[in-house]
């Protein structure tokens, strides 16, 4: 259900949130090889938030390592796995049994010959900082402030999957937030050549569309009250994109697409598996085709 939702928009950026995380193996094969798929298919950029480095070396064209909010290492696949230059690197590989040195996906002549055309970078993240404030007592003052992110930069090109790899609370998820605006931060974000920071609501508004997030928990993403397709059907509404025949007819095109019926599009998220609900929120993210 969460995949599905993803896909709604069909995105062009498509931040995956541990999108394997409490799946078995077999799902977590079919999940992976759905982003896999789509990517070939529509071009879509991906950057893949894990803890596993055996998703990571399946999937990662470039790899960026972070440890407490700081960007400890960043290079392509090859040379994360086969020569890691940063202490805290080469502790995460060898605590992995029997990694492979394998480095992301085969490229089809095709594809790299598209990228050879678009070289320029969809997305750039520099110098982005967030921290939040943990408040308390009677007049809620601030106790504590703690710094999510600190310093971390990169840029991902089109068809390009990007990993941010880490240790639980290392800021890798506070990073896509900020890059999807769900988070203030300092720093620029720059998506299709647009800084974020400088752009009003209206604006903000249309380079959201290029930017979608598939969460973690499928369980937390979906809406109890609302029908899966009036789900994935959301964000085209928002955006004010095709009529309501139209967006039926792409969410039940969507819904094919990630491996569930059109039928199904009348249910309500608890009549899903974990699986399933992940299909669906990879379907809504993709519905605008995000960059």
């Amino acid at each position: 259900v969460m995949i599905a939702m993803a896909l709604a928009l069909k995105p062009d950026v498509l931040i995956a949130d541990e999108p394997t995380t409490a799946l078995d193996v077999t799902v977590q094969g079919e999940v992976l090889e759905l982003l896999r798929d789509l990517q070939r298919e529509h071009g879509t950029s991906v950057i893949l938030i894990t803890h596993d480095m055996g998703v990571v070396a399946e999937m990662a064209d470039r790899v960026v390592i972070m440890r407490h909010g700081r960007m400890v290492e960043q290079g392509t696949a090859a040379d994360i796995f086969a020569r890691p230059q940063a202490d805290y690197t080469r502790e995460l590989l060898a605590a992995v049994p029997r990694i492979g040195t394998g480095a992301g996906r085969q490229k089809s002549a095709e594809q790299k010959s598209v990228e050879a055309e678009m070289p320029a970078s969809v997305a750039v993240v520099n110098d982005l900082h967030v921290h939040f404030d943990l408040r308390g007592g009677f007049f809620g003052q601030v106790n504590r402030r703690v710094h999510a992110v600190e310093g971390v930069s990169f840029a991902i090109a089109p068809h390009e999957t990007l990993a941010l790899v880490g240790e639980s609370g290392c800021g890798k998820s506070t990073t896509a937030k900020a890059l999807a605006g769900l988070v203030p931060y300092r720093g620029d974000i720059v998506i299709g050549g647009r800084n974020l920071a400088g752009l009003g609501r209206d604006e903000r508004k249309a380079v959201r569309r290029d930017v979608q997030m598939i969460f973690q928990d499928p369980y937390a993403s979906l809406d109890p009250r609302m029908r899966v397709g009036d789900l994935v059907a959301e964000p085209l509404l928002i955006h004010g994109i095709a009529s309501k025949q139209e967006r039926g007819q792409l969410v039940a095109a969507l819904f094919e697409r990630v491996g569930l019926s059109a039928d199904q599009m009348e249910l309500y998220p608890h009549e899903f598996s974990g699986g399933q609900r992940q299909r669906i929120c990879i379907a809504r993210a993709l519905a605008l085709r995000p960059k």
